[in-house]
């Protein structure tokens, strides 16, 4: 129950405070999960991440069921799921009752312009810690610059391009282990 409640609260603190989504919520999984709590390694999250892109649903919702499933299996991956969606319902209800009444004030309009800028440095900040996790070699480069010219550029489908990634960075491991083989 202990352990529920630890799942439960941890990602109910990261649902309240991050601003932005699964991207922007990455610092602060960083702190709970992995350094704080232990329950996942920094492969592993960037492991739920790249599933989280390709399952339906919102990326921290989805890296919420993945961690909280690999701590307490079905229940922690419930308790954990709706310990990050709680505050987004919470707020939400309260906006939507109060938007009406407010949402042309120039003091709310700037303050929204001021948290999206935030949100951008937290989204940048995470994108950084996941190239120097990630981006170890040239071949990883290469996916790394392949993928974001295609994303970026050419507005390719990010599900196909996790499983182009996915499928290169399988074959590049299998050349490597027929080339490691072959010298042994």
């Amino acid at each position: 129950m202990k352990t529920l409640w630890e799942l439960y609260s941890a990602w109910f603190r990261m649902g309240m405070f991050t601003f932005g989504g699964g991207y922007a919520m990455l610092p602060m999984i960083q702190k709970e999960v992995i350094e704080k709590h232990h329950w996942a390694t920094e492969d592993e999250i960037m492991d739920y991440y790249a599933i989280g892109q390709v399952t339906p649903g919102i990326i921290a919702v989805n890296t919420a069921t993945f961690v909280g499933y690999d701590v307490a299996g079905i229940p922690g991956g419930i308790i954990a799921t709706l310990g990050v969606i709680s505050p987004s319902l919470v707020i939400i209800m309260i906006i939507a009752g109060l938007i009406s009444n407010f949402s042309e004030l120039a003091a709310v309009q700037h303050a929204l312009k001021g948290i999206q800028v935030a949100v951008c440095v937290l989204m940048f900040t995470a994108v950084i810690g996941l190239y120097r996790k990630g981006v170890k070699n040239v071949p990883s480069f290469i996916i790394f610059a392949v993928a974001f010219v295609c994303s970026y550029f050419l507005n390719i489908s990010t599900v196909l391009l996790v499983i182009i990634a996915g499928a290169a960075g399988y074959a590049l491991s299998v050349m490597k282990q027929k080339k490691g083989g072959n010298n042994a």
